[in-house]
């Protein structure tokens, strides 16, 4: 397959399987169960960048001090985009977005009046496209890269999403939206990965040299998803037995992620 064969397949598989399992979740486990699935999804976000993107791109380069201050970089980037989106929240779409965004991310909620609700659930919404646009832009750099990279790379970020997909539609029905219309919403905003996989691309096809940039960038908000997003989520679970299943569920992922290596031949 081509790399623009590849790179739309991956999205929309990718966005369409993962919106599928997350309401298959939301409809039949309990909400205690979700830790679980965002410890697979550390463990395979991690795997990914660790044992595939960095050593690819250490490999292809012989600056590998530009290569790490590129992910430093990277992690900074995306910390300030956080910080963003936050304030946005707390200015501009009022404390009970901001609750909703918590929410999403395995942090606490606490609902506000019928109004808050509803905008909190069209922030998700919002917020969630832009997400996955983005992650089409980082699918399409990865494919253009390498196939291996790129298949690893998007078993990692549906892996991520399931869990995020999960919150989100608890957060849409907790604004009173109904379960299909919940799914809907999810879906169409699981599209935004095909047009940012294809405006990827397009552009760093005409860019050829952005790639490695690129997939830099990528390995660090793979990085900083995992560790500034899920992983804090996971300390409130303290007792033993969770952190059992937490420890053997991260070891889960990053095993996926190399036994896919493996049976590519990578």
């Amino acid at each position: 397959m081509s790399p623009f064969a590849w790179i739309v397949a991956a999205c929309f598989a990718g966005g369409l399987l993962s919106v599928m399992l997350a309401a298959v979740v939301a409809f039949r486990i309990q909400a205690r169960l979700v830790p679980t699935l965002v410890s697979y999804a550390v463990g395979a976000l991690l795997g990914a960048v660790f044992l595939d993107i960095v050593p690819h791109l250490f490999e292809s380069s012989t600056d590998h001090a530009g290569t790490a201050a590129l992910i430093l970089l990277g992690l900074m980037i995306f910390f300030v985009m956080e910080k963003l989106l936050l304030w946005r929240h707390h200015h501009g779409g009022g404390e009970g977005d901001v609750h909703a965004h918590r929410h999403a991310h395995g942090h606490s909620h606490t609902p506000g009046g019928a109004g808050d609700q509803g905008r909190s659930g069209m922030m998700i919404v919002y917020g969630e496209a832009f997400h996955n646009f983005t992650d089409g832009v980082i699918i399409a750099g990865a494919f253009l890269a390498d196939a291996k990279i790129g298949i690893v790379t998007a078993l990692a970020i549906v892996a991520h999403e399931i869990p995020s997909e999960v919150g989100n539609f608890l957060v849409l029905l907790n604004s009173g939206y109904t379960k299909s219309r919940a799914l809907l919403l999810n879906a169409l905003a699981s599209l935004a990965s095909l047009a940012g996989g294809l405006l990827g691309y397009f552009a760093l096809s005409a860019m050829e040299r952005l790639v490695p940039a690129l997939l830099a960038v990528a390995a660090a908000g793979m990085m900083y998803v995992a560790v500034a997003d899920l992983i804090p989520g996971l300390h409130r679970g303290t007792r033993l037995s969770e952190t059992a299943t937490q420890v053997t569920f991260i070891g889960l992922g990053i095993g996926t992620i190399w036994a896919v290596l493996h049976l590519l031949g990578h």
